[in-house]
């Protein structure tokens, strides 16, 4: 172990950016442990965290006592990752104790390390400041503090604004930006996106929600009223339906079920949107459309089909945006219901259309016809 031992002293110090502790010998070990430098009243130490289960365990160590605790641990596991502003290593231990090192000196991650002792996550909407919409919706108090229940949708409705923040190039600064929410429901998301947009980015907007339940749109205008939010309105109305406006710059679709979500993707590709962001929900079209005699023996697994036609859904969703001249990516997204349903489809309209013959392949594979590819390019007959 000595030329671990060496290793170790080379690489803890103010420069690490973490270790990494796994493949644990014996079960009843935590399943990772990782190591970061930290400051403590204005002391270098590392603070190792254990994993077992669901629980995380902290301690913090100087150089020496690190040194010799991952020594020991190196007897438990079989492999250690180091990163460093200066390079990274490998490290693998074999069922004989053998020591195998590789490691890159002339990596250039020259990342500034955080040395604070408990990292603050850094969120858009800031969460000591009081933002009037978060409290009328009950995510934070009339003092300004975030409701620890509601700190899931407080997470969510930031992780939106940062899909906001990615496309913002995209949209235009020098008129007004018009951004269709296709069943915006209670409208978190919408009064953030709207907040975020005209309040902090000083973009001139106008968005539209939309969505059958009355009561419900008519709370959303009151709010946007006492608000002052003069380009912001709520609206009754269907998706496929909806004949309010000629041109779009960005549809928003989240929690559409089934398919109103193709509805929404087929609107804003009509309409020519520069942006698409959705979030499907319930795929059931294709569950009942799928089959495909030589993946029968696993179809026949009721959840597991479900799975797979819910994915090929939203994959099939985003061939069918690349063929119209999108550039899409499919991103986890911080789900409101906490469902499996976190998956966000993003589109960026930047024209060089994707043949469509590959994913009509997989079409007839499965003997499934989507509702977006019939909205877009009619039946096959």
């Amino acid at each position: 172990m000595e030329e671990l031992q060496e290793l170790l002293y080379k690489y803890l110090n103010q420069s690490l950016v973490q270790m990494i502790i796994s493949n644990p010998r014996n079960r009843e070990n935590a399943g990772k442990i990782h190591l970061r430098p930290v400051l403590v009243k204005d002391e270098l130490v590392f603070q190792a965290s254990e994993y077992k289960e669901k629980k995380v365990y902290h301690k913090n160590l100087t150089k020496e006592e690190a040194v010799e605790q991952v020594l020991q641990w190196m007897e438990l596991y079989r492999q250690l990752e180091v990163m460093a502003q200066c390079g990274q290593a490998t490290v693998l231990i074999s069922k004989k104790g053998k020591v195998t090192i590789k490691e890159k000196k002339d990596c250039t991650c020259a990342k500034q390390i955080d040395l604070s002792h408990n990292r603050k996550k850094k969120y858009i909407l800031e969460p000591e400041k009081k933002v009037e919409f978060l409290v009328d919706l009950g995510v934070q108090t009339k003092e300004g503090k975030i409701v620890h229940a509601k700190y899931d949708k407080f997470r969510q409705i930031n992780r939106f604004l940062e899909f906001i923040e990615d496309i913002l190039p995209e949209l235009p600064k020098d008129r007004e930006v018009t951004i269709l929410d296709f069943g915006c429901g209670k409208s978190y998301l919408t009064f953030a996106m709207y907040h975020y947009l005209k309040e902090l980015k000083g973009y001139p907007v106008r968005i539209i929600g939309l969505d059958l339940k009355a009561d419900v749109i008519a709370h959303c205008n009151e709010l946007a009223e006492k608000y002052g939010y003069d380009g912001l309105r709520f609206f009754v109305g269907d998706i496929a339906q909806y004949e309010g406006v000629d041109a779009v710059d960005m549809v928003v679709t989240l929690h559409a079920c089934d398919t109103a979500t193709d509805y929404a993707l087929d609107k804003a590709v009509k309409w020519g949107a520069k942006v698409i962001l959705s979030v499907p929900c319930c795929q059931h079209e294709l569950n009942k459309q799928m089959q495909n005699e030589l993946l029968q023996p696993v179809l026949k697994y009721g959840l597991i089909k479900e799975r797979m036609a819910a994915l090929l859904t939203d994959a099939l969703r985003a061939e069918i945006l690349e063929s119209k001249g999108y550039q899409v990516q499919i991103l986890e997204f911080i789900d409101m219901e906490h469902t499996p349903k976190n998956i966000l489809i993003r589109g960026v309209k930047k024209g060089g259309k994707k043949d469509a013959a590959a994913y009509r392949k997989v079409m007839e594979f499965f003997d499934v016809s989507p509702t977006l590819e019939i909205l877009q390019n009619g039946k096959d007959e």
